[in-house]
């Protein structure tokens, strides 16, 4: 069963804030209704009483930060040889029933070729039999009585056309299966062929994946390693999250009430300038379908959020069992947690727009458009990669945050957009 976690007011209040920018900002929606905009002096009374605390929280926002980045890099590795892993795995699957086929087909060859064989054989048996019959019988079509009973020159002649004819037939009816067993003979030998490329290429994936997975062990064990220390970051940060927390709440006050104000002034804005852009044009205000889509994406990836990860959790239809790594999920017990790895999110999220994707994130990489991050919109995908090797993906949505299933131990979040490694663009499928 799936672990939903209660998430702090302040990041519901941000996801559902960014969901709507982005939707302002692509299309022309309607904006409700303007929250409260508090007055200067009521501002400047909570700032005199919040300022000590103010420095205070960038104080926890910054070993937040450390804490967070120190993490993210203890796992970068080990994320990178599990999908390395992961990919050897689904091409092992492919040579595996390439070669199964291959060795059908050969079977197949093999069963043709030794029929053709023995038909042959009895073809010649028969025609043995029938010349050997012709010299032993007297009276047999073939034998020299045959020729010695003749009581006329014509009666002679005829029988010579009929022994010919008969001994015609049976070598033209031995030469075609002769041939035929030439024909099945190659198709044998290609068959045979086409088994021995399969069984190289089944050997090869199987190395691949000896390889990768001995990789993905020595980077578990380097992890490992660490383990104690990345626990104890985590508790750091759960610590450091409750008092920022804190704090944020007693400096937010009117100060977040003025700020949702005027991101509702920018929205409104937005809409109006949208509005007389479309009414210039001479069209009716309407969402564009490509907004609509990567909506939809958006709020599916949200609609998780808090549900565990768990390392080859996910698919179209939701979060589900994960499976066993040998290594850094096995000690999480990823296999028996239902959620979603980063990949298996993208998965239930482009589900909705009946976009379907592999469950690696190399190939999701490669699964759209590449755009410059400086391009990049909400829906988009955004990758990791350490040595060239991409290792982590997320969904971006805007306002320079993305929603993403992290590492095993944590849950679906959003984040600021980490530029540590990011790959240098972003893939759009929509």
């Amino acid at each position: 069963m799936a672990v939903r976690r209660t998430l702090p007011l302040g990041l519901v209040v941000t996801s559902v804030a960014l969901v709507s920018a982005m939707t302002s900002t692509a299309v022309a929606a309607a904006v409700p209704p303007p929250p409260p905009n508090p007055s200067d002096s009521e501002l400047d009374t909570s700032r005199a009483a919040a300022k000590e605390k103010a420095g205070q929280v960038g104080r926890l926002t910054n070993q937040l930060a450390e804490a967070e980045s120190q993490l993210m890099r203890l796992q970068a590795e080990v994320e990178a040889k599990l999908e390395d892993a992961n990919k050897a795995l689904v091409d092992l699957h492919a040579a595996e029933d390439a070669a199964a086929a291959a060795r059908s087909d050969a079977d197949a060859a093999r069963r043709e070729s030794a029929g053709a064989d023995k038909a042959v054989g009895d073809a010649r048996k028969q025609l043995d039999d029938f010349a050997a019959g012709s010299y032993k019988q007297g009276n047999t079509i073939g034998s020299l009585t045959a020729y010695l009973g003749a009581k006329s020159p014509k009666d002679l002649l005829d029988r010579a056309h009929l022994l010919n004819a008969v001994s015609g037939s049976e070598l033209d009816a031995m030469n075609t299966m002769e041939r035929a067993r030439t024909q099945k003979a190659n198709a044998d030998s290609r068959a045979r062929a086409a088994l021995n490329v399969a069984n190289r290429r089944q050997t090869e994936a199987e190395d691949a994946k000896r390889v990768a997975d001995k990789a993905t062990a020595e980077a578990q064990r380097a992890q490992q390693d660490q383990l104690a220390r990345s626990q104890q970051l985590l508790a750091d940060r759960t610590s450091f999250e409750r008092q920022l927390e804190a704090a944020q709440a007693e400096v937010g006050g009117l100060e977040s009430q003025r700020e949702r104000y005027q991101r509702w002034l920018a929205a409104k804005q937005r809409e109006d300038e949208e509005n007389a852009r479309q009414a210039a044009a001479g069209r009716p205000t309407a969402a564009a379908p490509s907004a609509g889509r990567a909506r939809t994406v958006i709020e599916r990836a949200l609609s998780q959020l808090g549900v565990e990860y768990a390392w080859g959790g996910g698919n179209s239809k939701g979060p589900t069992r994960g499976i066993r790594d040998g290594g850094v999920a096995d000690s999480y017990g990823d296999f028996a947690k239902v959620g979603f790895d980063c990949s298996g999110l993208m998965i239930f999220a482009f589900a909705g727009v009946g976009v379907p994707l592999p469950h690696y994130s190399g190939y999701q990489a490669t699964a759209g458009r590449q755009i410059p991050l400086s391009q990049m919109a909400p829906g988009d995908m955004l990758f990791w990669s350490t040595d060239g090797r991409i290792h982590h993906v997320a969904l971006y949505i805007g306002d320079g945050q993305m929603v993403e299933a992290p590492y095993s131990g944590s849950v679906v979040r959003i984040s600021p957009v980490r530029y540590g490694g990011i790959v240098a663009h972003a893939t759009r499928v929509l």
